[in-house]
Order: structure tokens, then sequence, then C-alpha cells
């Protein structure tokens, strides 16, 4: 009972904090794009971490109210508010410091000060949580008109002869995945992240895509000055129906920072080792075995409230046990522009990359050595099922996910000069297990 009565005066502070502030009249969500434009306006902030915490996103909610509390350090409510948080996501550190720092006030009321002690007694006698788990779940089907990859003249060169593509082109492929996530808190600056993720996927005519993957990443978010940085490991294991199984092993580390208000900047590096099995269906498999080593650099700036664009450049090297047709260099540019409107979010994309072989492939044509760069653009707009209907998914963590993709292909061999396109249909829901 004494729990419950500590968090239901807390409870009271942030709803009457809530109320106070007009803003809070209009049931319009806030973008975290508005926050950036307007990070001083303390209506605004206070009804987006309303809105965070609402959604279950406690990490945005507390980011949010403390840096309200350092703007403005003599407001109790905002101090209570973000107590109110921390008592409920079970961070004792943080809300420890919180109220020995409020018990230093002296403008502090005797009802406050004497909930405060009551929490502190609370928290004294409770069992910290340090691990919170979510589960991330998702279906979906993707229909594609070109899924070979066939040319647009539906020739091939084989072994240096002229024959024809008989591969089909239309096709459809069903997906569902599901993500354990376990989180827990490193010091003060630092979250240990680790996830299990499974994928099953079944082609409709061909069994290319007929497949069932499985997925462990290990990784750290941590900051270093003003970078915030996050290494990580990542494992995973295919298991093909009709083909060799795959194993790959990928290390690397991101890291991003911030200019100003508007500006952002991102890198990374990642080292791969995949490998594949030969087995009966594929006795080739792994001749494809390789050591990959890839550059990232990304530009973010925030127009509107509404409005973001990025841009990004990439560089990649592939270096297989079989040189003929798998070695190859890939240089990388793309830009997108993103709208956060109320309604929907939506983000368009387009990038070209150019692929250059390092030998050529008899398979095909020992006269040639591959050359070749593809346009790929995309759309995808993200709603939340709870704004159509509510009363499915009041609390809006289930979205639904349409995308469209087009690729246009272009090659000095013809077996690689051609035209795709696919239109994708998910769904996707999160959920909080502790």
């Amino acid at each position: 009972m004494f729990l419950y009565f500590v968090k239901f005066k807390l409870f009271l502070i942030s709803i009457i904090l809530l109320i106070s502030t007009s803003a809070f009249s209009s049931e319009k969500n806030i973008t975290y794009m508005q926050i950036l434009q307007d990070p001083n306006n303390l209506d605004l902030n206070l009804k987006y971490a309303q809105q965070q915490g609402k959604v279950g996103n406690f990490k945005q909610t507390i980011s949010t109210l403390e840096r309200l509390n350092m703007l403005y350090p003599d407001n109790v409510e905002i101090k209570l508010y973000l107590l109110s948080v921390l008592v409920q996501v079970d961070s004792p550190e943080k809300a420890n410091t919180i109220i020995e720092d409020m018990k230093l006030r002296r403008d502090l009321s005797a009802e406050d000060l004497e909930t405060l002690q009551e929490i502190e007694e609370e928290l004294r006698d409770r069992e910290p949580s340090l691990w919170n788990f979510t589960a991330d779940v998702g279906f979906g089907a993707t229909f594609s008109n070109n899924v070979n990859s066939v040319s647009k003249t539906r020739l091939k060169y084989d072994s240096g002869s002229i024959a024809a593509f008989t591969s089909p082109k239309h096709d459809r492929t069903e997906s569902a995945s599901i993500g354990i996530t376990a989180t827990r808190p490193v010091g003060e600056e630092s979250s240990l992240l680790l996830n299990f993720g499974h994928t099953t996927s079944n082609q409709y005519q061909e069994a290319d895509d007929d497949f069932q993957s499985y997925g462990l990443t290990i990784g750290l978010d941590t900051t270093l000055g003003n970078q915030s940085l996050s290494p990580y490991i990542i494992m995973s294991k295919t298991d093909a129906q009709h083909d060799a199984d795959s194993f790959s092993l990928m290390l690397g580390v991101g890291g991003f920072f911030t200019v100003g208000e508007r500006h952002s900047f991102s890198y990374g590096y990642s080292y791969s080792d995949s490998k594949a099995n030969q087995n009966s269906e594929d006795t080739t498999a792994d001749e494809t075995n390789a050591i990959g080593h890839g550059y990232t650099f990304g530009y973010d700036l925030i127009i509107t409230p509404i409005i973001s664009s990025s841009l990004s450049l990439g560089y990649s090297d592939s270096d297989a046990k079989v040189d003929a047709g798998n070695d190859y260099e890939t240089y990388e540019f793309g830009i997108g522009l993103n709208f956060a409107f109320p309604w929907a979010y939506i983000a368009w994309s387009a990038s070209t990359s150019f692929n250059d072989y390092k030998a050529a492939d008899s398979s095909v044509d020992s006269t040639k050595l591959r050359s070749d760069h593809a346009t790929t653009t995309d759309i995808m707009i993200t709603k939340a099922i709870g704004d159509i209907f509510p009363i499915i998914d009041p609390n809006r963590s289930l979205f639904i996910n349409l995308s469209y993709e087009k690729t246009f292909s272009e090659a000095n061999i013809m077996n690689y000069d051609y035209l795709a396109d696919s239109f994708a249909l998910s769904f996707s829901k999160g959920l909080k297990l502790n």
C-alpha cells in the first residue's frame, strides 16, 4: 500500500503540472524535430514528454525532463515529474540524486519534503531492476515484378554465349519476424543492449527466399566528449531450404555528433566475415566466402519542424575466396527526405551505387570485367493503427508500413542490365515484457 500511495502522490503532481499548461488542450502529436526547433518551450517539451511516456518511450521522456530541469532549475514541479518517471522505470541512482538535491532546497513545502522522505525510504528497500525486456513482432508481404533481376532484353551471357533468360519475373514473398531485446544501464552515460531475432521467409513460386534466419546482436551505447558512440557485434545464421547454410560475423562502430540545433553528422565502420557451407544443392557455395570492410558518412539537417533531410556516402570492399565475379568495390551516394506529419510519417530516399569488379567471371563472359551502377528510389509510409482505430490500439504501438521501391540497373554486361520494382505491406508491434 505504501508504494501505491507514493506513486499516486507523484501521479497527481504530474497531472497538475500538465493541466496547468495551455498547450495540452491539443491532441496533436509533438515531433522530436519540433523539440529541436524550440528546445526552451516549456509547454511544448512537457507535452512531448507526456506523449513519449504514454507509448512507453521512457528514455525519451527522461531525457526531455532532464533537459528542462537544467533550463528551469528552480521549478519544483519539473523535478517531481521527473522523479515520478524515474520511480516508475526503477532508476534508483538518478532518483536518489534528485532527492538529495531537493532536500537541500529551503523553499520546499513540508508536504513535498515528506513525499521525498517516503520515496527515499521506499527506494532504499527496493531491489533495483537493472534489465528491461522488450519484444518486437512483425509480419508482411513483398510483391516483386522482377524478383530474379531478369535483363531488359530477356537475354544473358552464359559462358560467353548468348542465351535466353528463363527465370520468372513476378513473385511474392511472405515473412514474419520476432525479436527479444534486453537493455541495462552501464554507469551514468552508457547502456548495454542484447537482441535475439528470428525471421522466416517463404517465396511463392521459387525457393530462393525460403529460409529461416537467426541473429544475435550485442551493442553498447556510450558517449565520449560530444560524440555518441555505438560499438556492436552481430552474429547471424541463415538456413536456406534449397541452398547452403550461411553464417556471418560483423564487428563495427557507429557514431554521431550534433552541431547547433539543426545539424548532425554520423560515421561508421564495419568488418564482416561471411561464410557458406557446401551441400548437395550447391557445391560451389563457399566460393563466395568473403571478408568485407565498409565505411559510411552521413549528414542530417532539420529544415522545418516537419521536414528533415539526409545525405550519405559509403564505400565497401569485398574480398572473396574465388575472385572471379565475387570480388568488388562499391561506392554509394544517397539522399533522403523525411516528413513527420501529425497523421503519418513519410520517408523518401534515392541512392546510386557504383560496383567495380576485380576479376572477370568466365561463367558469364571471360572477355569483360563487370562494371555496373544501380539507382534505387523508395518511399515508405508509416501509420499507427491507434490513430485510425483507438479501440484496437489504444497505446499506438501497432504500426502499418507501406513501401514502394524501384531499381534501375545499367551494366556493361546485359545480364545485369534490368529494371525492377516491388511493393511491400507489413505490420509491426512493440511490447514491453517487464
